[in-house]
């Protein structure tokens, strides 16, 4: 065995323990933190299979902002676990199927010489040029429509998200922009003549 193949079957370990842990923990935190830990060592096979890119995003996005942001809302969320347990019995025949087919379609894709498509060979890469460059470049020429109508539909998501969970609330003490534009020198400077005072 060689190392690549040791360092595989050690973050494959530990991410399937820890990905195991992350569903069985009553406590949200420490699920959340065994989510970093499964995170952490996805990017380490993404970084043996030379896919750096990924493994960097996965590393950035996942564990630098949304577990980030999971783990801020968790902790500051008074979240009753007695309550979200209640009636969890009742769901369980349809989780049940949802886990037989899970089961039956992870088959499919490890019996894959039973279900085989023939592939295209995957195009060697140039001598000098990393993968991130290719994937870069891909990204910016063939795909750089899609990349944008990507783009664009997470800015409409974000924008619904703002706008859903907006709430005007009375009585505070918030400034609008628009009447703080439209506003005049006049408005806001008062000159005042007095009369001189003479102090003998």
């Amino acid at each position: 065995m060689d190392l690549t193949f040791i360092l595989f079957l050690l973050f494959g370990t530990i991410m399937t323990i820890a990905s195991v842990l992350v569903i069985t923990t009553r406590n949200p935190v420490h699920a959340a933190l065994f989510l970093v830990l499964a995170f952490f060592n996805a990017s380490g096979v993404w970084m043996l299979l030379h896919a750096e890119f990924l493994a960097i995003a996965l590393i950035l996005v996942y564990v630098g902002a949304v577990m980030v942001l999971f783990l801020f809302v968790v902790m500051m969320l008074d979240i009753n676990i007695e309550r979200l347990r209640q009636g969890f019995w009742s769901y369980l025949p349809l989780g049940l199927v949802v886990a037989a087919v899970m089961v039956f379609e992870m088959a499919v894709v490890v019996g894959g010489k039973y279900f085989t498509i023939e592939a295209m060979p995957a195009p060697a890469a140039a001598a000098g040029v990393s993968n991130t460059k290719s994937l870069a470049w891909l990204l910016f020429t063939d795909y750089v429509y899609p990349f944008e109508i990507a783009s664009f539909v997470l800015l409409v998501a974000m924008l619904a998200a703002v706008a859903l969970t907006l709430r005007h609330r009375t009585g505070n003490k918030a400034i609008d922009p628009s009447e703080q534009i439209k506003v005049k020198r006049e408005d806001r400077v008062r000159v005042v003549s007095m009369a001189s005072e003479r102090h003998d």
